[in-house]
């Protein structure tokens, strides 16, 4: 039986952090908003664009609109994420061309669709990539990883991602996850949500994989 492995984007195969940070910061500031720290948008991200407006906006009664902010910000975003200031981390290039070999390899992101798509079109070409539409429900509900699965015709898959975002995911997917370490969150964090396999080095992929699928 054929298997995929489904990766979440930011933070797992790509470092986006500085891209996202830029971005938010430059519509908070065309709305005469305070600016956040990297700090603060490491915890903002996973959860998609509309959550990550809603928290880096300060909560005051005379915020501007969440809808106006997120059609600047992705506007904003989706013309600027692939201007090279995101990058794969080490490794992560090749370990997909190895897990390929043998696996299905998909890409299941919050990040809006175009830019997830625009953005794994120049990095990872070829990979099956679905982001957010107005069409499925974002994660941590399983619709993305079914829809995924279903265009992949696997009845089992393994979703690897970063955060706790990622592990509820799986969860409610009813799907093994696996935990990467180098992204934006730690590991008691992701442990506090039921996380449970870790991986600390993009190398040891494949091989934790494999245990997983057996």
């Amino acid at each position: 039986m054929e298997i995929g492995i489904l990766f979440d984007l930011d933070g797992t195969l790509l470092n986006t952090l500085t891209d996202l940070y830029d971005a938010i910061n430059h519509t908070l500031k065309a709305y005469h908003c305070p600016e956040r720290s990297l700090q603060e948008v490491r915890k903002f991200v996973g959860n998609g664009a509309r959550r990550l407006v809603e928290q880096a906006l300060p909560g005051k009664a005379d915020d501007p609109a969440v809808d106006d902010v997120l059609a600047s910000y992705e506007k904003y975003y989706n013309a600027t994420c692939n201007d090279g200031s995101a990058a794969p981390y080490p490794g992560v290039v090749e370990v997909l061309e190895v897990l390929q070999k043998k696996y299905k390899v998909a890409v299941v992101s919050n990040k809006p669709d175009p830019a997830a798509k625009a953005m794994c079109a120049r990095y990872f070409p070829g990979v099956l990539t679905l982001g957010v539409t107005e069409q499925i429900a974002r994660k941590p509900a399983p619709d993305m990883v079914f829809a995924v699965m279903e265009q992949l015709g696997v009845k089992k898959c393994i979703f690897v991602g970063d955060s706790d975002v990622d592990v509820l995911t799986a969860k409610n997917a009813g799907v093994p996850c696996l935990s990467v370490l180098w992204g934006f969150r730690d590991k008691a964090e992701i442990e506090a949500v039921g996380g449970k396999v870790f991986c600390e080095n993009v190398s040891d992929l494949p091989a934790i994989i494999e245990t997983l699928t057996k």
